[in-house]
Order: structure tokens, then sequence, then C-alpha cells
């Protein structure tokens, strides 16, 4: 991937020259499309409203047959799913690996779309808060997915409806399952959206989602009007830990299933631990450089902070470890200010940052994985993804216990 052009610049004499700058994700949806009756009206699509050629096209196509793509669906896929808020497909990645077909993705930042593009051949959607956006949605998919990002609801009463959620970016995930109505959705956040605003947010999330249709683990009553202290202990039997997955970073994240309530099933069984032993050498590479090594003035204000911080009881500063330490702590996407949340030990040195490689192992990404040259944008896109290993087994769960005969 080239510092200096988007990579998928590449494809430019495939597509209109209109100032459509959707042009380049229209395209390559089409091209990733398995061979479908939905394919060739994609095509006739493009070429009646969007003013493709048809000769475009099919260079787009002989150039695409050879091109090497990581990691593409297969050709013969056994459910289909939506991609949205997708940073460089955390999501994408597990559904694929359990057979899924991706027909749709959306993520605004240009940094990621490079990434996506990079790993997947498809450059996502942009803003999904345009309408334009949300009319490129297939009408039938089977899976959700989102990992959104959490904003407070204000003005939340639970008594409008998703009304109560407009403003908001969530409000685009309801308005898009009250138009599609998929089997399942799959919503990631962090730990803390159980306790946000005292409960009320993850309480007017589930309220928004079922009375579109949809059930989940918590009764509509403890929903609607259970106590605040029973919902939030009901939505942390939702969380789970990557440490827990094989992966080696004490990341807890909530993950919201819900399903269709016409498919009557009653509860959904989330993963249990894989009970595998994990280290921090697994995500560590060797002969890192030594621009990776914390600088002498920072590793000084790092003691400082801490020391401070200790005094004051607040216990923030930087976590280091050695390669023996069973896990990280959670990284985050501000990991590339000074990566004063994880630090790796060294022998006769200061600790030093983890290369972008490793934060990205740090996620479960294969080594295969393609990550964005730049190092800050690399540190952002691993700290905003999903940890894949969990999402892979949370995939697996809702093929085998509510896609089932559904799909």
């Amino acid at each position: 991937m080239s510092k200096s052009n988007v990579n998928y610049e590449e494809l430019k004499s495939y597509i209109p020259q209109n100032d459509n700058e959707e042009n380049y994700a229209l395209l390559t949806h089409y091209l990733m499309m398995n061979e479908s009756n939905e394919k060739a009206n994609k095509r006739a699509e493009l070429i009646k409203q969007f003013d493709f050629t048809d000769e475009a096209i099919q260079k787009a196509e002989k150039f695409f047959a050879k091109k090497k793509i990581p990691f593409k669906h297969k050709k013969t896929t056994s459910f289909t799913f939506i991609d949205l808020f997708a940073g460089i497909g955390g999501f994408r990645l597990a559904m694929q690996a359990n057979g899924g077909e991706c027909v749709f993705s959306s993520e605004w930042d240009k940094a990621a779309k490079q990434t996506y593009y990079e790993n997947y051949g498809e450059v996502p959607f942009g803003d999904i808060t345009k309408r334009e956006i949300k009319n490129m949605i297939p009408p039938n998919f089977n899976v959700l997915c989102a990992g959104f990002p959490c904003q407070p609801f204000s003005n939340a009463g639970l008594k409008k409806g998703i009304e109560d959620v407009r403003g908001t970016l969530f409000y685009e995930i309801a308005e898009i399952l009250q138009e599609h109505h998929p089997e399942v959705v799959l919503l990631e956040n962090v730990k803390g959206l159980i306790s946000n605003d005292g409960g009320k947010t993850i309480q007017t999330i589930l309220k928004t989602i079922t009375d579109l249709g949809y059930c989940c683990n918590i009764s509509q009553d403890l929903i609607n009007n259970g106590s605040m202290s029973n919902l939030k202990s009901e939505a942390a039997k939702m969380v789970l830990c990557a440490k827990d997955f094989g992966v080696p970073q004490n990341r807890p994240r909530i993950y919201i299933v819900l399903w269709k309530r016409e498919l009557n099933i009653d509860f959904f069984e989330y993963p249990y631990p894989t009970g595998q032993e994990t280290h921090v050498a697994s995500i560590l590479e060797t002969n890192v450089s030594d621009s990776f090594t914390i600088s002498d003035r920072l590793w000084e204000g790092h003691q400082r902070r801490k020391l401070r911080n200790s005094a004051n009881g607040k216990g923030f500063g930087y976590c280091s470890f050695t390669p023996d330490s069973p896990y990280t702590s959670t990284i985050s996407r501000r990991y590339y200010k000074d990566g004063s949340e994880i630090l790796i030990e060294q022998a006769g040195k200061n600790p030093r940052k983890l290369t972008p490689r490793e934060a990205t192992n740090l996620q479960g990404y294969p080594q295969t994985f393609k990550i964005h040259p730049s190092n800050v944008e690399a540190y952002k896109q691993a700290g905003n993804s999903v940890a894949v290993p969990v999402v892979r087994c949370i995939a697996d769960a809702i093929i085998s216990q509510i896609l089932g005969d559904n799909r």
C-alpha cells in the first residue's frame, strides 16, 4: 500500500469521472459478489443509474481476476451479512471464516477504507447517515454486524420508540433494522455501555430494537419495566473478554445478540471461554527496531505521572509487560500518542511500544493481514477493532443456534 497514494485509486480508470465519491464502493461491491442473478442486476444498475460503461466493467473484472486479495469470501456461502462502522473488517474476517458473504460494508474513515480494500478487495461505502448510502444496502441479508460508537441519548425517554435515538449513530442501525429485518443482529461496544447514564443507554438500545420485533436474552418485561440494577446485571452476562478466547489482551466488551421474534428461539447460549493459555510472547515480533523504545524523557514523564496518579488514588499510568505475562491491558485507538497503556519491558533498556504488527496481532488478526503503512493509522485501526477470535466464536454460535434452518 503506497504511502503517497490511496491504494484503491488503481481502479480510477474503470469508474465514471462524475465526482461521485462512492464509485469505488459501487464497483468493488459489484466485483466481490458471487455469480448470481443479483450480480447481473447490479451490473445493469451500474450502467443505467451510475454512468458505468460495459467496457470499463469488463476491464475491471479482468484486473480483479489477477489481483491478489488476501481475504475473499468463499464461492459457496451459507449466509449473508452487512458490516457497519466496519473499521478494518474484524467482523468481516470472523463472519467469512464461518461461511458468510458480506453484501454491504460502510466506513467513513479514509485510512480504514484503504486497509479494508487491501485485505478484502472492497472499498466500503461512506457515511451511513446519508440516505443515498442506505439505499445501497441489499433488501435481504441474514445478519447485521456493527461495532457502533457509543453516544449519550440525552432525550431518551422510552416513549417514542425509534425516535428516542434520533440524532445518534445508533439510530442508523435501528432505521436499517426497521427497513430490512435481518434474522440476527450482532452489536459490539465497550463494557461501560452497561453503566452509561445509570443504565438508561443500554435500556434504550434494547428497547428500541426489541420494539422492532427482536428478542434477546433479557426479557421484554425487564427491559421495559424492570429494575435498572437487574437489567444491568443481565446485560453483564453479554460481556466476553479477549483473554478468554486465545488473545493475550484483557479486553472486556459487550456483545449484544438479538434475533427476530418469529424464529421462536428462547435463549442464546454465548460461547464459553476456550480455556486456551495465553502469553504476550505469542504476539511479539523478533528483532524490533530501537525506534519503538521509549525515550528517556518520555519514560521519566510516564513514571512521574504514575506516581502522581497513584498518590491521588486514580491508579492511571503506564502498564508494562514481559513476554511471559499472560496478557496485556486493553489497547486503545489512542495508542499512537505514546503507547503508555501497554509497554514491553526490555533488559538493560527503557521499555518499548508495541509495533503496529504486534498491535494488530493483539486483536487476533492473522499474519497475512495487511496493515496500513502509517504507524499512526495502524495503531488507531488496531485499537478500534474487535478481537477477531471472540467474534468468530460468537458467529459460530449464531449459525448453530439461530440461523440453522432459518436461512
